[in-house]
């Protein structure tokens, strides 16, 4: 008897090579805004860019035969990739002419733009940091609605913020993929209501075996490939 662990499907973060590979690779550009004088706290921010992914999948521009609505399905045919930039001052203002979304929370500011090729970015958002998107939060998160969904972070990981804000963004979209079509509308017309927490260790041992959908990372940035990092645990799928 074969008592080997069946291989995992293949997803959109997952490391291993597969169909998705084959497919022209786009990437979602997110923005977070981070002035000197007032920064955003870390934990809304990623709410923010969760939500700023949700918006942008639903956004009427980004469906049927919207603007977007190619790029869109281009992206999510292929490695569904995001990479978050920072910006202030000018930077921001420039970022903001361009096509896209604002998403606001209590302190953070994150404009999401349609899917470009990975290779082919805006040159105004090309020019912006990657790195360096290192953000804290003034007070402790208070516990989360157990009613809400929450984007679980992986306790195990060491991520910046604008690392985690991608996975967050990956966590959302899982979450909603999975979502039937009547909880997909009351979850939009509720605005995207949802928090992002990092697990306690003996939590997050029973999020990952729980069956709601987990983020596998592909490895192209911080961390090493295939490591769990967002448990999606929307009440729906519980």
């Amino acid at each position: 008897m074969n008592t080997d662990p069946a291989p995992a499907p293949e997803g959109p973060f997952r490391s291993e090579p597969g169909d998705r590979d084959l497919a022209p690779q786009f990437v979602l550009p997110l923005v977070v805004r981070i002035e000197r004088a007032a920064p955003p706290a870390r934990t809304d921010a990623l709410e923010t860019a969760a939500r700023a992914v949700l918006v942008m999948l639903t956004d009427e521009r980004s469906t049927g035969d919207g603007p977007w609505a190619k790029a869109v399905r281009d992206w999510q045919d292929a490695r569904i990739r995001k990479v978050v930039r920072r910006a202030r001052g000018a930077e921001w203002r420039r970022a903001e002419a361009l096509p896209g979304i604002t998403v606001t929370g209590a302190t953070a500011e994150v404009r999401v733009f349609p899917p470009v090729p990975v290779d082919d970015w805006p040159r105004d958002l090309a020019r912006l940091q990657v790195s360096g998107t290192d953000l804290d939060d003034p007070e402790p998160p208070v516990d989360p609605d157990p009613s809400a969904p929450v984007l679980w972070l992986s306790p195990d990981l060491d991520m910046s913020a604008g690392k985690a804000m991608a996975q967050a963004g990956h966590g959302a979209q899982l979450a909603w993929w999975e979502l039937t079509g009547a909880q997909r509308a009351a979850w939009h017309a509720a605005g995207f209501p949802l928090a992002v927490r990092t697990a306690a260790p003996g939590h997050w041992k029973t999020l990952t075996t729980s069956g709601l959908p987990v983020v596998r990372d592909a490895g192209f940035t911080e961390i090493a490939p295939g490591s769990c990092t967002v448990v999606a645990d929307h009440p729906g799928l519980r």
